[in-house]
């Protein structure tokens, strides 16, 4: 979205957050996806941690300022765990991979491709899902200018039209869709996955429907709703990260449902 020339992009909840607090004209559109599953909390099998509590003084990784790191650090909170009691290592997902293969690492807060690999010697501690319900969500979205939004309504209604029905397509038969050899082709070079892993990784998200996404759940409710609620929670997790040095009064303003509602009609 640094470009002039893009008008429309996608990006991680703490994205979101970093463009409206840098005051970029933009707005939140669409919740491509709630994370629920598809991002967790693994421990190492060996590495003597059977739950959150048991994170003091054990090496985690993640990537910092990712919705993944946000939601490590409230998870910690909630257990009694500050940040400095235990030791948090900024890794990019491939260097976790080869940390976790070495034993270097105790436990990680990360995504797919690698969420899978970890799982397979590791144990989930919790689930982006189950810290949304404690009061942290985080989504990836689309975002547009309003430049672009006001000079293209019927464009944007058809893009979220398309979108809708793509999802429901998907949330009607999942394993039909995932036995389409080109969708699942075309979900593995975007992700950087396997296409043999496509449908597990898919299964792990959740996809809100048009009404969904037009009431308080996500996109609706004003400062209310989930939304706006998550986009200020994690641009004050960013400013205390040292990200941003300002936050955005009010982010409601920059979260629509004008497009999802024209849809509907």
């Amino acid at each position: 979205m640094a470009s002039g020339d893009v008008a429309i992009g996608e990006v991680g909840s703490t994205g979101v957050a970093t463009a409206i607090s840098q005051g970029m004209d933009v707005e939140l559109f669409w919740i491509l996806e709630d994370i629920a599953s598809a991002e967790a909390l693994v421990a190492r099998n060996g590495s003597g941690v059977n739950s959150i509590a048991d994170l003091k003084g054990k090496k985690i990784a993640t990537p910092f300022v990712s919705t993944s790191h946000f939601q490590l650090l409230y998870a910690l909170s909630k257990a009694g765990i500050k940040a400095s009691d235990a030791q948090i290592l900024n890794m990019r997902p491939p260097e976790i991979a080869a940390a976790w293969g070495r034993g270097d690492i105790d436990a990680t807060f990360i995504w797919d491709p690698v969420l899978s690999t970890v799982k397979k010697t590791g144990k989930v501690l919790t689930t982006s899902g189950a810290i949304c319900k404690e009061g942290a969500c985080t989504f990836d979205g689309l975002i547009v200018t309003r430049k672009f939004a006001k000079e293209n309504p019927d464009f944007m209604v058809a893009l979220v039209k398309a979108l809708a029905k793509s999802d429901a397509d998907y949330r009607g038969n999942p394993k039909a869709w995932t036995g389409d050899a080109a969708k699942v082709a075309a979900v593995a070079k975007w992700s950087g996955g396997k296409p043999e892993d496509v449908s597990d990784a898919m299964a792990l998200y959740g996809f809100p429907s048009l009404s969904d996404q037009a009431s308080p759940a996500w996109l609706g409710g004003g400062a209310n709703g989930a939304a706006a609620k998550a986009l200020t929670q994690q641009a004050n997790f960013l400013k205390e990260q040292g990200r941003l040095q300002s936050v955005a009064p009010d982010f409601s303003k920059s979260v629509t449902t004008e497009w999802v509602t024209r849809a509907m009609k």
